[in-house]
């Protein structure tokens, strides 16, 4: 019997619930929104309108799949970051409310300092998601997002696109293991939200995250620092003197970051706060 939209994600939400997902109701929109080729706010317009039998079979083979455990993201190709849709695959990280922090602060930093023509540099951007942030806040400013991986880097040209920020965003593929390629140039500010879980917990987080996300975005090494001490090693350099270093970090990772930042040389270390009250940014002057 055909049911309304209204009824189809009552459904969906029931079951979600029933299985305890938290946020229940949210992904329930999110997953009969994307089955109908809907936005969320066109979906909320049509909900006394039927549903289609290909609707219905694609919201059920995707509540199947988030029962199962997959992250939602990955269900529905689409995540917001700072209102900006990013697509998103099992090559990427899933953009959260916490790396928000790092982008705020890199636009807080860049308007208080009046560099709204900055140059920054986005490492191990991922989808792009600070970079894009960044440069939807400040259209003057010019971003360079870069990362190891290919497919990452096809996936923020389309987040680029996707935001209608070509022309003001370009892409450097490069491993932050090793040093910058030649002609890389300087930059106001450096941001980085690098792999920084330390490889022994690596299997002890939640299996949403353990068994879908790539592994290679997440583990930090032995200590969860690997990546910093490279950034801070072989990147150092393309900072412009008087520009700003900023790094996503862990938590209980700040103090020893902003250790590693003074022994690179970098000054007036200082971090920035979360929702929760973590430590979730570090700062440094070059």
């Amino acid at each position: 019997m055909p049911r309304t939209y209204s009824e189809m994600y009552i459904s969906l939400r029931n079951r979600l619930r029933d299985a305890g997902i938290e946020a229940a109701a949210l992904e329930a929109r999110l997953i009969a929104a994307s089955a109908a080729g809907k936005s969320t706010e066109k979906l909320l317009r049509d909900m006394r309108f039927y549903a289609t039998d290909e609707v219905e079979k694609r919201a059920e083979a995707m509540v199947r799949r988030r029962l199962a455990g997959e992250p939602v993201a990955y269900i529905t190709g689409v995540w917001e970051f700072r209102g900006l849709p990013m697509e998103v695959s099992r090559d990427v990280l899933i953009p959260r409310v916490d790396t928000e922090v790092l982008a705020e602060t890199a636009i807080k930093y860049l308007k208080d300092t009046g560099r709204l023509d900055a140059r920054v540099l986005d490492l191990c951007s991922g989808t792009g998601c600070i970079g894009c942030a960044i440069a939807a806040e400040l259209p003057r400013v010019r971003v360079v997002l870069s990362d190891v991986s290919p497919e990452a880097m096809e996936i923020s040209r389309r987040n680029v696109s996707r935001n209608g920020l070509d022309g003001r965003i370009s892409f450097l593929p490069a491993d932050v293991m090793k040093l910058p390629p030649l002609m890389t140039g300087s930059f106001d500010l450096v941001v980085s939200n690098p792999p920084y879980i330390p490889t022994v917990e690596i299997m002890t987080l939640d299996p949403s995250v353990r068994d879908y996300e790539p592994v290679w975005a997440l583990d930090g090494g032995e200590d969860g620092l690997d990546f910093y001490r490279a950034i801070l090693k072989n990147w150092h350099g393309v900072i412009r003197q008087g520009g700003e270093l900023m790094f996503e970090v862990g938590e209980e990772q700040a103090e020893r970051v902003k250790d590693l930042m003074r022994m690179a040389g970098l000054r007036e270390a200082r971090s920035v706060l979360d929702t929760r009250g973590v430590e979730r940014v570090v700062t440094a002057r070059a």
